[in-house]
């Protein structure tokens, strides 16, 4: 999860989906209630940790943690560098997840494709937008804390990505690297508000409209493609921070790249296209069976 957050235009939220522990993760997320205040003012500190399923999400923060760390600077050159071999290895990787999650619906009716197809369209544009820049305050700070982790839990859509829609990455990035406490502060209060309450309204939806909710979530997984689509050609750029980003680009096909070359424009990245399907494929089997 850690390394795919870090990729603008891949979500960890995918990851989790994945493996089989999405559920549990969400579940996790949405126990603040009354129970949890209930053992808190009787200071039972063990009843807190099993009701908040403290030990998967404690291993889960670590491996986050450790991931960003240490792929941090994998994931950046290979973006600078390779990116047609990085975005065909996720291509294939969503693909498989989107497939694999269509399995996962129970029943499949008009609402669902239809679902489905709204989810396609909100990925896709999403995926599009151009982005801007707004004016950075501590309001604005919160504001994209909560709106970058409901889209870092949602799978298909990259917290990081929206926050390079809002003009924010940059901002953010720079407050860590300088450890600006205040800023961290703010942005990090937005991600609590964002994360449990919207945990409550995903885990809502997955227990009570399963179907229609996977159809969605499905969608903007197939939409979220466009974002990651491996040949492309960059045509303008803007300044984010002290990141320049890609604002507009031409997606084409292979052979239409400058300088073709039929083995590592082509050849190389259709095999890590299925490298990332397999992997996907294996690791819902092995979850599958635990």
């Amino acid at each position: 999860m850690g390394a795919a957050d870090i990729v603008p235009g891949v979500s960890g939220g995918t990851i989790a989906f994945i493996v089989g522990i999405y559920d549990r993760l969400i579940g996790a997320l949405s126990q603040v209630n009354g129970e949890a205040l209930k053992l808190l003012r009787q200071r039972n500190l063990k009843g807190v940790w099993r009701h908040f399923d403290g030990t998967f999400l404690l291993v889960l923060v670590l491996g986050i943690g450790s991931s960003i760390f240490t792929l941090a600077g994998v994931m950046s050159e290979l973006l600078a560098n390779s990116p047609i071999l990085l975005w065909s290895f996720f291509f294939g990787l969503i693909l498989a997840s989107a497939y694999i999650l269509l399995k996962m619906i129970p029943q499949k009716h008009s609402a669902t494709w239809l679902l489905m197809l709204l989810g396609g369209v909100v990925g896709a544009v999403l995926s599009l937008l151009v982005p801007t820049q707004v004016t950075v305050n501590t309001p604005m700070v919160f504001f994209s804390g909560v709106i970058a982790i409901c889209a870092m839990i949602l799978p298909g859509i990259s917290g990081s990505f929206i926050l390079l829609m809002l003009g924010m990455y940059g901002y953010v990035i720079t407050a860590i690297k300088t450890l600006d406490l205040f800023t961290i502060a703010v942005f990090a209060a937005g991600a609590v508000v964002g994360l449990l309450s919207f945990a409550k309204v995903l885990n809502y939806l997955l227990h009570q409209h399963r179907s229609h909710t996977l159809a969605l979530l499905t969608g903007i997984m197939l939409g979220a493609l466009v974002k990651v689509w491996p040949w492309k050609m960059t045509l303008e750029t803007i300044q984010v921070g002290d990141k320049t980003i890609p604002a507009v680009e031409a997606r084409m096909l292979p052979w239409q790249l400058p300088e073709f070359q039929m083995i590592g424009d082509l050849l190389i990245p259709l095999v890590l296209m299925l490298l990332g399907a397999g992997l996907v494929i294996l690791l819902e089997k092995v979850s599958s069976r635990k």
